[in-house]
């Protein structure tokens, strides 16, 4: 038979074939193990005056490997901030080795470098989760963004990270910038594939960047537990169709690695902590009100990663002290933006201030279906006698009237379509002791969506508040989201 050139590929391919027949099948060719491991998560209890206490709590799990994936969220080869870079860098040798050790128990890898799809058209790995079977009754909004769940509903939000969390140095941002343009990248988003510290198994991993695939792959994998791995937790890692919140909300026994982890954070914005306080605080946020949390050296032994850049003490007590007193912390009234309650009365701002007199700004976030975004206005009501300006995601917002009624209309060429969007008011206010009489509702067509609770607000009249540098999604918390009823969508 080799002796024909006719058959010489077909002979070739076949063993290729098989490979990932089986694997789309759902039918593991490696050996399955155990992995044990410790869980973390942080329970409240009351406390005796005041907001109730979290404290720590650990419970050892044995998963089966075979029912175990890891994906690997957004390693990218290259990103606008240098600093992330940085530390991203220094722990990457570690999570190839913990991918390493997985591959070999039999759990199942899927690296999902978002974006980066197109340089891994022909990949095997990619192939092979275009090949996995279709998931019966997949879970409602698997393609899309998910900014809360359920249980994030009652926490604030523990830092700021509207300004994207970039920490460079000016003058070695400008740099690195110029370095990435002449790589012939777009500084602003240079990723173009996974970073090449991490191994990509052709003849087992996976590789997608979309929640409806991961979903099939994990459901044919059988695949129970999952461990995320990655970066930024407080953007990416918690938010992505294939992170934190959307496999918790779809019943996955979900797990963050939080050694091999970072966020975007500034340590210029609040609360004003050095950056990996801050990446603790957002850590401390997914143990309590999301899912538990595990650390390298359960798989790997040794101990833990811990950033040559983190200059804090590596007393754990110490450290843990510091993540209680800025989770206590609250920004100062007026110079910046802080949560408070819509309709709501000026004393839940300012103590010492009862009325308030000048203009001030509210925003928030919100998530429209697309149902109501089909060449229907979208309309703003605000209390009667509110003069504002307003603006959708940066736009400003026109004056119309509508059965007698005075509006402001959203452009809909400026609306993410089941995404999540920023709603920016500007408000003039004469000596009242109420932020608004009413909440603000959105309108269209029959739909109304509410937008009574918590919003942020500042009385810095500066007109950058009218937009972010970012997208909403990543830019805002949940604390201030507010979604459309999901049988609207």
């Amino acid at each position: 038979m080799l002796s024909c050139p006719a058959l010489l590929p077909v002979v070739l391919l076949l063993p290729v074939m098989v490979l990932l027949n089986d694997v789309a099948r759902g039918e593991d060719p490696q050996p399955t193990g155990t992995l044990q491991l410790t869980l973390r998560q942080q329970k409240a209890v009351p406390a005796a005056l005041g907001a109730a206490r979290f404290l720590p709590v650990e419970r050892d799990e044995a998963w089966s490997a075979g029912e175990t994936a890891i994906i690997v969220c957004d390693v990218w080869d290259r990103h606008h901030c240098l600093n992330a870079v940085r530390r991203m860098t220094e722990f990457l040798p570690r999570m190839n080795q913990v991918l390493t050790v997985a591959r070999q128990q039999g759990a199942v890898i899927i690296h999902a470098p978002s974006d980066c799809m197109p340089a891994y058209e022909t990949h095997p790995a990619r192939l092979r989760a275009l090949q996995a079977p279709m998931a019966a009754d997949p879970p409602r909004d698997l393609p899309f963004w998910c900014s809360k769940i359920a249980s994030e509903e009652q926490a604030h939000y523990p830092i700021d990270q509207s300004d994207g969390g970039e920490d460079d140095d000016p003058a070695e941002h400008a740099e690195w910038a110029a370095t990435l343009k002449a790589e012939g990248r777009n500084p602003a988003l240079p990723w173009q594939a996974q970073n090449e510290a991490i191994t990509i198994d052709a003849e087992r991993d996976y590789i997608s960047d979309r929640g409806d695939e991961v979903w099939n792959i994990l459901e044919s994998r059988g695949a129970r537990h999952v461990i995320l791995v990655g970066v930024h937790t407080n953007m990416c890692v918690l938010g992505r169709p294939f992170g934190l919140r959307q496999l918790v909300r779809a019943g996955k026994n979900v797990v963050l690695m939080r050694d091999l982890t970072d966020c975007m954070y500034n340590p210029k914005r609040w609360p004003w902590v050095d950056h990996f306080t801050g990446n603790d605080l957002i850590i401390s946020h997914v143990e309590r009100f999301v899912c538990p949390t595990i650390s390298s050296e359960q798989l790997l032994g040794g101990k833990a990663h811990v950033s040559k850049y983190d200059t804090r003490r590596k007393d754990a007590a110490a450290v843990a002290v510091s993540v209680t007193t800025a989770s206590g912390s609250t920004p100062p009234a007026g110079a910046y933006w802080q949560t408070t309650v819509v309709p709501g009365d000026w004393k839940n701002v300012r103590e010492t201030e009862k009325t308030f007199s000048g203009s001030y700004w509210l925003r928030c976030s919100v998530r429209l279906p697309s149902a109501w975004i089909n060449n229907q206005p979208i309309l703003l009501e605000l209390p009667g006698g509110t003069v504002a300006t307003a603006w959708f995601n940066g736009t400003p917002l026109t004056t119309e009237e509508s059965d007698g009624r005075q509006y402001l209309r959203v452009d809909e060429r400026a609306v993410l379509r089941d995404g999540v969007n920023l709603l920016t008011l500007r408000i003039m206010q004469t000596s009242s002791p109420k932020l608004l009489t009413a909440a603000p509702v959105l309108n269209c067509e029959g739909r109304r969506l509410i937008l009574a609770g918590r919003w942020q607000i500042t009385t810095a009249d500066d007109p950058a508040n009218a937009s972010l540098p970012l997208p909403a999604q990543f830019g805002l918390g949940p604390d201030v989201l507010f979604e459309a009823p999901a049988e609207t969508r």
